[in-house]
């Protein structure tokens, strides 16, 4: 298992937290409300998720805390700083604030951005706002032939080289935009 690695994804799908966590077997920041949520909130809780109520500024300094606890235990993190998933076609602006965890960087720690791709299934396999979980699901495993996912893991870099959390996010992001655009 890779350890001192914060992992930072495109996020498409239910499925992509199985192929994180079963590659890389990292714990997933995760918004709050996914803790109360039949079967998945249990299978959340028994791989250390993080949960956090993103809709509470306020509460953020404590979830940043959270986050450092799980990185002193040298648990790899993965944030899918989207926020939300995604429709396959485009990648949705970041959301920067959690990314102040890494700054200072805790210790020698690395961000790896990762690119989640189902090629030609994405659109597929997208959960789009406003579908339920269980609508998606059948709509995937009803789904005839086979599909690939493929995670590339792109050039791990040092969040010390970077001034803010800001400038983290606009990194992290910028490389994953670009290996989506093809330019890996």
């Amino acid at each position: 298992m890779l350890h001192d690695v914060f992992f930072v994804s495109n996020h498409l799908s239910w499925i992509d937290i199985l192929a994180m966590g079963g590659t890389t077997g990292c714990a997933f920041i995760s918004k709050d409300d996914v803790k109360g949520a039949p079967i998945v909130g249990w299978l959340a809780a028994q791989n250390n998720t993080i949960f956090v109520a993103r809709q509470r500024r306020g509460e953020v300094s404590g979830q940043i805390d959270a986050v450092r606890d799980a990185l002193a235990a040298h648990q790899p993190i993965a944030l899918f700083p989207e926020g939300t998933t995604g429709d396959g076609k485009a990648l949705l602006p970041f959301k920067p604030a959690l990314f102040s965890v890494l700054l200072p960087p805790p210790r020698a720690i690395l961000i790896q951005p990762v690119v989640i791709d189902y090629g030609d299934a994405a659109q597929l396999v997208a959960w789009a706002d406003g579908e339920s979980g269980i609508a998606n699901a059948r709509r995937i495993l009803g789904a005839r032939g086979r599909r690939t996912l493929t995670l590339h893991f792109l050039e791990p870099f040092d969040p010390g080289d970077h001034p803010d959390r800001k400038a983290l996010s606009a990194e992290s992001r910028a490389r994953i935009e670009a290996a989506l655009a093809g330019e890996m």
